[in-house]
């Protein structure tokens, strides 16, 4: 199967919808309510729901909230959400790893990541490793949520979503925006933003561009290890006249993004870690990521009525990149009959081999370099059915998606002389590497029931899901692709439901409490991979009165099965990245706490936030197997912190702001076990710290401080080797409004 077979009818029916149904006038049109709007379509709880009236953990970050300390990265942003973990890889966010409720990190692989109410990985059922994360710094809101109600948005439903609401179309007739940034390390940041509304007609245009020399230092070298990326959005909407029998918007959005960034997954030995912790072996000198971004999306929403308004979005992502890294180094060996060999070890191993040589003790070391060479497409089409029943507000929704990921890779072979130059040896043929080609297709549907009953709200969901995921295989030995592929294929079919209950115990006091089937589905190249089904619950209470707010939540989790996915950011062998494991039986359990208060000083005000999460996790099974290694019933999981916490303080007057921030992230496991580890990754503290002063009511500055105390910390050894987390880092910048 190929997505080139995803034909564009479906476009064509949208289109001719739209036009089928122009806005015509009617005497008795002014006595509909015009509630339709393409911005509510792209969001998760739209602009007149409360988040405090959601059953189960919901948080939306706006656009005051985001611009507080101005993060360009989205693993700092959401460290103010409780159940969150992200774990740090190069400082800047530009591959994040985030996880919800103990289901792991790695690539956001296991929760849904949405832009504009669209999936937003690159192959989110075939290879949901999110090589690709939406652009953060351009974001006009962040939404969050995890547990029963998150079951609307799959395929990934334990965890929970992550909803990016990209720059909306300003309600003036003439606005925008620009910024620009200055700091430590060459990081540098321009965003600038125009746009407005028409009578009919109304647009936005953003560029976004931000870049980095880096942080690290390449040994016996003067090569950056930074970043650029370039992101530009466009969008252009057309409204019928409010006198139209249906009132209509259509939206077309249009988003292209580039990066270049020397990054490297080669961290460094412990012991290099303690004596130098921002180097960088000088084998992984020619690692490089490049890659390409482009969304097309055309959305359309109209009032059917007072009661019934339908919302429906085609959208296509095209994403390529090639991450050309070192994957493997090695020496030249002799053999009991005298022939001469270079043995390759993996990075994990192979990072004592870079340090010595780094150090002098060899004279000569040889690498291979992966070019991780892929192509992705994912699209569909997606519509919603919103119905006001007074008593009951009920959601029908279906989704037709497909998507692919097409691996086409090769290895170059290189020899590193006494001064440290890379020469050529050995040239890869492209396709002899990894040559396959994982795709999907499916069909969603969902009916969500949002019933009053006084001081009850029943929110009752129910998900179908009927998908393929197949895998075309070529090998190694095929890179021209002319032999007919092996063909594995899993067919999935699995009906998702959920129920969640509120009660008004007082208008100030909220409990909530939910049950939920959560799913993900099985790799396409594994066919004894099975479904990830667990039953997920939670239960707590939200106050909130004046200038306090607080919220606490249990969950638990129970897994009949988790899934592991092997892949080189694991440091998973050669013959395993691809696979997906079985991990049978896991119990997580854990509270989520939050809280906010804004004292008022007089002149002055002081709103403080603090957000804790408490987690355990535990194999109910023991096995065997290449992605986790040996587990015991017992065991913890790796890169889940039982304890994490952020407090943020700040001070307000009439044309000032000044924010603290500190992060917490408990001690982690880097492997499966219990006890105390030489492995665990230690406990660390992250103090960052902002000021702006607003030099007219549209202009303003701003100084940030990211890691205040200079703190030193180790962020993973997800690699096989450590990373090192981003240092201090002093910027100035600049806003000014119109």
């Amino acid at each position: 199967m190929s997505i080139k077979s995803f034909k564009p009818s479906l476009i064509s029916l949208v289109i001719a919808s739209v036009i089928a149904s122009t806005a015509s006038t009617s005497a008795f049109a002014d006595e509909a309510v015009k509630e339709a709007s393409v911005d509510e379509q792209f969001t998760i709880f739209g602009n007149s729901t409360a988040v405090n009236n959601i059953p189960g953990s919901a948080h939306q970050l706006s656009q005051a909230d985001l611009e507080k300390f101005d993060y360009t990265d989205i693993m700092r942003t959401l460290t103010s959400i409780p159940g969150v973990y992200v774990l740090e890889e190069d400082g800047y966010g530009l591959r994040a790893n985030i996880g919800m409720r103990g289901t792991g990190q790695n690539r956001s692989e296991k929760i849904t990541i949405m832009e504009d109410g669209v999936l937003a990985a690159p192959a989110p059922y075939a290879s949901p490793a999110a090589y690709y994360f939406p652009t953060a710094g351009r974001m006009q809101k962040v939404e969050v949520l995890k547990g029963t109600s998150s079951a609307m948005y799959g395929p990934r439903t334990t965890g929970g979503v992550i909803n990016m609401v990209s720059r909306q179309i300003p309600e003036e007739e003439l606005a925008g925006q620009l910024s620009v940034q200055a700091g430590q390390d060459g990081f540098a940041k321009v965003h600038g933003v125009i746009g407005g509304k028409g009578e009919n007609i109304s647009s936005v245009f953003e560029v976004f561009r931000y870049q980095a020399d880096g942080y690290k230092d390449i040994n016996h070298s003067d090569q950056d290890t930074g970043f650029v990326k370039n992101d530009v959005l466009g969008k252009v909407r057309y409204n019928t006249d409010d006198k139209a029998t249906f009132y209509q918007e259509i939206e077309f959005k249009v988003k292209y993004s580039d990066e270049e960034s020397d990054d490297t997954y080669m961290g460094l030995t412990e012991a290099d870690f303690n004596s130098d912790p921002y180097s960088r072996y000088s084998a992984s000198q020619k690692d490089k990521m490049t890659n390409e971004h482009l969304q097309l999306q055309l959305s359309h929403v109209i009032d059917l009525s007072t009661r019934f308004n339908l919302g429906t979005t085609v959208y296509h992502n095209d994403f390529s990149r090639n991450w050309y890294k070192t994957s493997k180094v090695g020496q030249m060996e002799i053999d009991d009959k005298g022939n001469s060999k270079v043995v390759y070890q993996s990075l994990s191993k192979g990072s004592q081999l870079a340090s010595d040589y780094d150090q002098g003790l060899t004279d000569e070391l040889y690498t291979q370099v992966k070019a991780n060479n892929r192509d992705y497409l994912s699209q569909g089409i997606q519509t919603v059915l919103d119905a006001d029943f007074d008593s009951h507000q009920v959601k029908f929704g279906i989704r037709y998606h497909k998507d692919e990921m097409d691996r086409y890779q090769w290895v170059d072979e290189y020899y590193m002389d006494a001064d440290y130059n890379m020469t050529l040896t050995e040239a890869g043929t492209p396709g002899t590497d990894s040559n396959r080609i994982d795709s999907a297709s499916a069909l969603a549907l969902f009916v969500h029931d949002e019933w009053t009953v006084g001081k009850f709200v029943v929110n009752a969901g129910l998900r179908y899901e009927d998908m393929v995921i197949e895998r075309e295989e070529w090998g190694k030995k095929d890179p021209d692709r002319d032999m007919a592929p092996k063909l594995t294929k899993n067919t999935v079919d699995v009906v998702l439901p959920s129920l969640a209950l509120t009660y008004h115990l007082t208008n100030e006091l909220v409990l909530i409490g939910g049950v939920q089937k959560g799913f993900a589905p099985p790799s396409p190249g594994n066919d004894d991979a099975t479904n990830e089904e667990s039953i997920n619950y939670e239960l707590g209470a939200r106050y909130g009165k004046n200038a306090f707010n607080g919220e606490m939540l249990f969950f638990l989790s129970d897994y009949d099965n988790m899934h592991g996915n092997c892949t080189a950011s694991q440091n998973c062998d050669d013959e395993n990245i691809g696979e997906q494991y079985n991990a049978g039986a896991v119990k997580i359990t854990g509270v989520e706490f939050k809280v906010g208060y804004e004292f008022d000083l007089g002149d002055i005000a002081m709103p403080i936030d603090l957000t804790y999460t408490h987690t355990q996790t535990e194999f109910l099974n023991s096995f065997d197997s290449p992605f986790w290694g040996d587990v015991n019933a017992g065991d913890e999981f790796p890169y889940v912190p039982q304890n994490q916490f952020q407090f943020v303080v700040g001070l307000e007057g009439d044309n000032w702001r000044t924010n603290i921030l500190v992060r917490y992230t408990g001690e982690m496991r880097s492997e499966a076990g219990t006890g105390a580890s030489a492995e665990n990754i230690e406990a660390h503290t992250v103090v960052d710290f902002v000021a702006s002063y607003d030099l007219a009511k549209n202009q303003q500055v701003r100084f940030n401080i990211e890691n205040l105390l200079d703190e030193t910390y180790m962020s993973t050894r997800m690699h096989g080797s450590v990373m090192v987390g981003k240092p201090l880092t002093v910027s100035v910048g600049y806003q000014y409004n119109f």
